[in-house]
This record gives structure tokens, sequence and C-alpha cells, in this order.
């Protein structure tokens, strides 16, 4: 099972989803407050499940309604996601993925895992 992990930093406070097996497979961005990092989660959870995908490494991309992932190339030529809320808001962000399957897989991963994930503050180191 997977958990949201919530740390504090010094613009305000970010969240990581943690699959069962402790990869990290979507990270926040810095929101102000913990109120609001705590909504961002909220909002994937409600999101993950129906977001359609939207494959923007395809010459003819199909565009698709928010709430969406969209899969993408960065400059490193690497595979990444990120999640759009209902809104259009990004609310979530992978790491880059060598394989266009290994970040299928990833966004099966935050859609397994969001919806019952619990919340848990990491400890101050």
């Amino acid at each position: 099972m997977g958990k949201f992990v919530v740390r504090a930093t010094e613009k305000g406070s970010r969240f990581n989803l943690v699959a069962g097996n402790g990869q990290v497979i979507a990270t926040s961005q810095t929101y102000k407050s913990l109120r609001t990092c705590l909504a961002g989660i909220k909002s994937v959870q409600a999101n993950a499940p129906v977001a359609a995908i939207e494959d923007q490494t395809q010459e003819e991309v199909e565009k698709q309604k928010c709430p969406k992932f969209e899969i993408y190339q960065d400059k490193a030529g690497e595979f990444r996601f990120r999640l759009r809320a209902k809104n259009g808001q990004n609310i979530a962000a992978s790491e880059g993925y060598t394989q266009l399957r290994s970040c299928l897989n990833g966004i099966a991963s935050v859609q397994k895992n969001a919806p019952e994930a619990e919340v848990v503050m990491e400890e101050k180191k």
C-alpha cells in the first residue's frame, strides 16, 4: 500500500507519493502552507483514478479533457508524466523514465496507490 509523505521545506510543504516498495512515484510542487499541501493530496486521490492518459510523445496527440496524465519527453529524452486536475492545475509529476512502458507503469502505480494512501508527516532530521 502506498503513502503520501509530507515534508516541510524552507518555502512551505511538499509531498511524495511512495509505493509499497518504497519507490517515489510522484512528487508535488511546493505549497505555501500545510493546508494547501493536504488539499493537493486530496486532489491527487480524487483525480488519479479517473484521469485519462494523453501521450504527447506521439506524432498525432489525441487531446484529453482534464483530469489527465500527460506523458512527455524531457530535454534528456526521458519520459515523464504530470497529473493535471479537473481545473488544469499540475498536481503531481514523475521522475524520468528511459522507457515509455515504465512511464505507463508509473501512472498505473499512481492510480492504484493514491486513492487509499495514508498521509504521513516526515520526521525532521
